[in-house]
């Protein structure tokens, strides 16, 4: 039975290597203690177009778990192709509001710290939350958008960052 778990989840995890992600720092605040937070994700999707919606998957386990948990708004920054050192500052390299150092960060009319650099920001409501294994899986529901004109996100494949070209 081990053994058939653990073939299950190296398989899961080589399968997973194999789908291109556009790389997203989500950033929240918290206007109760003032906490500021972002991190890289990949774990990033759309829901739906109406309403306009995402879902945002987070360990249990982060602070950003802890932040969302109790309802903040947040953004998914999709970062741009030259914006890896974001992409590590957020992900573990920097802690907590050292992540904020790098890059070009700017706060939204509602104190929303978003990344205007990003190839585009997506602000989010936070409106529910689903449990499942580790995970939450967060769904927001768009409030603003920003986009860059020139489209070049920055991808993850196979543990290594990427760029994508369009035809």
């Amino acid at each position: 039975m081990a053994d058939d778990k653990n073939n299950i989840e190296s398989g899961f995890r080589e399968a997973m290597r194999a789908l291109a992600s556009s790389v997203t720092v989500v950033s929240t605040f918290d206007p109760d203690t003032q906490q500021k937070h972002a991190m890289t994700a990949t774990a990033v999707t759309s829901l739906c177009m109406d309403p306009a919606a995402l879902l945002i998957c987070i360990n249990e386990q982060t602070t950003m778990h802890g932040l969302l948990e109790k309802g903040n708004a947040f953004c998914v920054n999709i970062l741009f192709s030259d914006q890896e050192d974001i992409s590590n500052a957020c992900s573990g390299k920097l802690k907590g509001e050292e992540r904020f150092t790098v890059g070009n960060w700017e706060k939204s009319d509602s104190g929303m710290l978003y990344l205007k650099d990003a190839q585009a920001n997506i602000f989010c409501s936070n409106e529910q939350a689903v449990n499942y294994g580790t995970h939450k899986i967060f769904i927001g529901k768009v409030s603003e958008v920003f986009v860059r004109d020139e489209v070049s996100p920055l991808v993850y494949v196979a543990g290594s960052y990427a760029t994508a070209e369009t035809r």
